[in-house]
Parts: C-alpha cells; structure tokens; sequence
C-alpha cells in the first residue's frame, strides 16, 4: 500500500509516533489509510449539512477495515460571489482545491480517497486531483435542496431571487412579495434545486462512475445520503484492496458517457470547463467539439429548471440519474464505476417512475441536447451556450452590439433601462485572464429575463454563465479580449448574427475595418496586480481548452 511508505521500516519510527499521537493504535497502521476530503463550511448551504455525512463516510471506512482522515478543501458559494469581485476567485478556487488534494494525499501517503462534495467548482476541483493522483477514490456528493414554497408556488433559487430582481425593477412584483421570495427561496441545506452547475456535476460525476448509484439526485435531507455515504466508504477500502484507481474508471469512454448524460439532461455550461479539465488530469483528451458532437447526437430527455419545468427532487422521485442511464442504455459505452456494477448493469437494473421528468428518446423535449459550441469571425475557438434552454425564436438572432468592458457597468445599464430590444449585449475582459477568474455572469442575465427581454436580447462573454442562465446568453467566446480575440475588436453598433443550429456566431464588420481597429488596440492594464489572481491570470489556458492552469 501507498501508506506503507510512512508506517514500515526502521527508519520511519518518527513517523508511527506521530501516527499514534493522533489516536491510531499499531493493528491500525496495518490497514488502508483513507482521506476523506470533505468541504464542509458554515457559508455555502450546500455543505451545511456535511457533518453527519463526515461520520457515515468515517463508519463506512472502519465498517470496511480502513482506518479513515478527514481534511478539509476550501468552499466558495457563487450565489454569494456572483456579481462582484468575489466571482473572481470561484474558478481559481477548482485548481486550489485539485493542488490542495494532491499535498495532503502525496505528503501522508494516503491509500484512497472519498471526496465530499457539492457545489459548483468544489465537484471537478476534487476529481482532478483524483485523477491527477491516479488513486482509488468515490465521490460523495451532499445532494440537492428541497424547493422552498410561496403559498402555492414552488421556488428555486435563480427563478425566485435573481430573476425577481428584474420583476421588481419592471414592477410586476412588490417589495413585500420580494421579501417573501428572498426569504422561503432557499429552504435549508443542499446545493440550489435546478440543474445549475452544482447538479450538473453531481449528475456527471455519477454518469462518469465516480459516485455510487442514486447519488446525485439524492436529497440533502434525505436518509438515503447518509447510506449512500455510508457505502461510499466501505466501498473505498474495496477498490484499494483491488488496486482499482481513478483512471481505471475515468476512461475516454466513461467521459462520452459523462457527456451524453449531461447533454440528455441539458446541464449547465459550465461542463464544458469542467469535464475537458477533469480528463486532461486523466490523461485523456476531451475538446468542445466532442462535446458537440456528443450533443447533436443526443436528444434532450428532461426539462429541468432552469430552461424547464421540474427541480432536482423530481428528478430524483422519478429514478435518478440511473433512469436516465436506462433511456440512454443503447448508447452508452459499458464501462467499469466504483460501486462495482457496471455502467450497463446500473442501467438495466433501473426504474423510471415518471414518464415525463425522464423522457423516452422517441419523446424527447428537443432533438438534440443541452448545449451547443458555436464558431465564426468572432469566436474562431468556439464559444458555448445552453441551446434548450433559448426559445425557438431565438435561435438565430441578428442584433446591434452594446459593448461593456466589466460585468458591472453592463449590470448598471440593464438596471438603468438602457438595454432594448434588437440588441447584444457585450460583455469582455471577463475571461480566465481578462477577469481574472472568469466570472459568471448570472445577475445580468437573470435580470434580462426578470425585465422582459429574454426574448429580444441576446449576451455574449468571454466570461462565463451560471449553470442557472436561460435564454440567448453565449459563454466562453475564444479566444477572449484580453489576448486580443476579436471580441475585443467589436464596437457599438455592430451588426453580429447568431445562429445556434448553424453553430455559427460572426461579427457582420468588414475584414479591412477588423485590421484597422486591431493595429489600434492596446491591452488593457490587467485588473489583479497582486496574490492569487494575478499568478492564475499569467498560468491560465483558453476557456476552449478547460482554463486549466500550465506551466508553460
């Protein structure tokens, strides 16, 4: 075992001491020792709740004949950071996390691992350093919030608070009526009821074979978690005795099933940083055309918020991401998970039990799935958007250019009513280097949809969306403006013409104009001078490639 290098020998005698200051006995450092990298933290609802599924996990691993570390990752909530400089952080934060893993794991020589999860860039921070590691290792994500609830009505987070910022600024809703939402919104624990990125991850994670069956979709407050957690660890000590490791499990076929569950879903766009960083620590090359490609070929079989209907606890009545599997069986590659069982095995073995949150293919919501990569003049190396999530009248769009150079300035002049209909919003040096960080940009775009606009108005970013987006909002635009993409050649004005199922988006401006403004354009002084931020804005790569950091 990886341990034996800290617990065997004569010469690690130090080491054992230490070993037995914290508790452990001498039958104990003859068993597998396993982390449990648990994100708990008082800030983000979504890991409120981690300390009974710590124990579980701690129960699971002693039950399995382990002997169980917990250490702790940081947490950034993006509800809490988003639309402010604290946005900055929460990608940078994925890179952190996959670091601070690799330095715990490495330096005590751990056996396996169990990753507690769950929100936005905490899920694929983790299983790159698993993948990076190569170590057997489960993913035990802390589940989904149950919908809060207005009389009647049941409430998500982004519908009933950041869209009702855009209601109450067009006045449809009251400063009473906004203070009920703000406060029954979010109910208690468990990451935000839609498909945001916090589920979309947990449901990839799932698909991927990282996670056991049923634990994604399972509620923050359920009893089911706490099993799930429960063996989860016991199921780690069993991959270390039989030397299973994260890239047995992370194969380029597993992330085509990653991608296709998550296309069927219809998840957020955030997936595609996040699974193309998880494979490249995997050793495998996954790019936005797979992604694409994958998608196009893939029907959308749910309609999940925030483009649809349902919340993540109706996914999770009506089966899970295993009755997804089960419509989806045919073209899913059988691969290996950790729970054992495989991914065929999982499937088959499944129950739908709601025939219209998980749909039949033949009945699918839309012929092709959630997201789709768009090319041309003004983002040659691609830019994403959340295609089920765009009206049908909007999907090819043709608008007049409003260009901002910062989230805030375009926030103020939405608030401001100076955004109408006709026009595309610009939104630039807001990239992984431009931000830095690459900031979502969901309070723009929810308060385009609260005031009306969603279908009039589209946004574009060298930044990114919150996996709540709806509507036109095209992400990730490469190369971004900080390195002198050609979005940061656009001007106000410019014609640009979108067309989602051509996947083409170009800016309509004369090549000989284009050549004029480039010899003009200068850099602008970048906004982070100092700490973090500064390092990722000089080691981060292109959103097309993950932003994943290089030494190059």
């Amino acid at each position: 075992m990886r341990s034996d290098k800290i617990t065997k020998g004569l010469e690690r005698v130090p080491a054992r001491a230490l070993l037995y200051a914290t508790g452990l006995s001498r039958e104990d450092l003859g068993k597998p020792f396993i982390g449990i990298a648990s994100s708990f933290t008082d800030l983000i609802p979504g890991h409120v709740h981690m300390r009974p599924l710590e124990r579980a996990i701690e129960k699971g691993i002693h039950a399995g004949g382990g002997v169980s570390f917990i250490f702790g990752v940081p947490g950034i909530c993006d509800g809490i950071a988003m639309g402010h400089a604290g946005m900055r952080y929460s990608l940078a934060s994925r890179d952190l996390i996959a670091d601070i893993i690799e330095c715990v794991v490495s330096a005590h020589c751990l056996d396996g691992l169990v990753m507690l999860t769950n929100c936005d860039k905490i899920t694929p921070g983790m299983l790159m350093g698993a993948a990076r590691l190569d170590i057997p290792g489960i993913v035990v994500t802390a589940g989904p919030m149950i919908s809060g609830r207005y009389g009647k009505q049941k409430l998500s987070l982004v519908k009933d608070t950041f869209e009702a910022v855009g209601r109450r600024r067009k006045g449809e809703i009251s400063d009473e009526e906004l203070s009920c939402l703000e406060m029954d919104a979010c109910p208690g624990p468990g990451s935000c009821q839609g498909l945001y990125t916090a589920n979309t991850m947990a449901c990839v994670s799932e698909a991927l074979g990282m996670s056991l069956p049923r634990c994604a979709a399972s509620l923050a407050v359920s009893s089911e978690k706490e099993r799930i957690a429960y063996k989860s660890g016991q199921q780690v000590v069993e991959l270390v005795r039989k030397g299973i490791t994260a890239r047995k499990v992370m194969t380029r076929e597993a992330f085509e099933n990653a991608i296709m569950v998550d296309m069927a879903l219809g998840g957020s766009t955030n997936s595609c940083l996040h699974i193309p960083a998880i494979a490249k620590e995997a050793g495998v090359e996954v790019d936005l055309k797979l992604c694409d490609s994958i998608s196009a070929r893939t029907p959308h079989i749910t309609s999940l918020q925030p483009g649809g209907e349902y919340l993540l606890e109706d996914l999770y009545y009506a089966g899970g991401i295993p009755a997804v599997m089960k419509r989806l069986c045919d073209g899913l590659n059988d691969c290996a998970t950790v729970s054992g069982l495989s991914v065929k095995e999982i499937a088959e073995a499944a129950e739908v039990y709601d025939e219209d949150v998980i749909r039949t293919k033949e009945d699918a919501y839309h012929k092709e799935g959630g997201i789709a990569v768009l090319y041309g003049s003004l983002s040659p190396d691609g830019a994403v958007v959340k295609q089920t999530a765009v009206s049908e009248k909007m999907m090819k769009f043709k608008g007049v250019a409003k260009v901002f150079d910062s989230e805030e300035t375009a926030m103020a002049a939405i608030m401001g009513s100076q955004i109408n209909s006709g026009m595309v919003v610009v939104i630039r040096y807001e990239g992984p280097r431009g931000g830095p960080g690459m900031r979502e940009m969901l309070s723009p775009t929810a308060a385009l949809v609260g005031m009306g606009l969603g279908e009039s108005v589209a946004l574009i970013t060298d930044g990114r969306f919150s996996g709540g987006t709806q509507g036109p909002c095209i992400g990730h635009v490469s190369p971004e403006a900080m390195v002198g993409g050609p979005l940061a050649l656009v001007e106000d004005g410019d014609e640009i013409i979108i067309d989602i199922p051509g996947r083409r988006m170009d800016l309509n401006v004369p090549e000989k104009v284009l050549v004029k403004r480039k010899a003009k354009w200068v850099p602008p002084r970048p906004k982070v001078m100092q700490g973090l931020l500064a390092r990722y804005a000089k080691c981060v790569t292109s959103a097309d490639k993950g932003a994943v950091l290089t030494v190059e």
